[in-house]
């Protein structure tokens, strides 16, 4: 089985403005709320392989991973994928970005499946991610909507 979960969010941003900060990796601890480090592996071209780690779980777990995002800014799109796929047997992701009236609509899409032996099963993680994108878009859409006029 393949869930799949889709979010949007429009930031009252300029696109340029809202690729540059959704796709400078190495900033996004100071981006999202979950990701305590983000460090880059190897970078060539539009491509680039990086380390995600988030803060610790309520259990005190450190989950950490690799992933690597293509980026194509002509055609305002993103695809990625986990290197490194921990529990999932696949992680792939689409961020898809459109002028709209008053600013930018962000959009994910991300398809996945969990292991067989995962401790959560497919639907468990749809909703967590479900749930958690909406979170950290808002978390997003804010922190690009204070930067005001001087981070534009």
């Amino acid at each position: 089985m393949t869930a799949h979960t889709e979010n949007e969010i429009v930031i009252r941003a300029p696109f340029a403005l809202v690729w540059e900060r959704t796709n400078d990796v190495e900033h996004w601890p100071e981006l999202f709320g979950e990701y305590s480090a983000a460090e880059i592996l190897e970078r060539e071209g539009d491509r680039v392989r990086f380390r995600l780690t988030m803060h610790p779980d309520g259990d005190g777990k450190v989950w950490s991973w690799v992933s690597e995002r293509h980026a194509d800014r002509a055609a305002r799109t993103v695809t990625a994928r986990r290197i490194e796929t921990g529990p999932f047997a696949h992680m792939d992701i689409r961020w898809t970005y459109e002028e709209v009236p008053g600013g930018t609509r962000m959009r994910w899409v991300q398809d996945f499946a969990m292991k067989p032996q995962a401790p959560v099963d497919d639907a468990w993680m749809q909703e967590n991610i479900d749930r958690n994108s909406k979170v950290q878009m808002a978390l997003i859409r804010d922190r690009i909507e204070a930067l005001g006029p001087a981070g534009r």
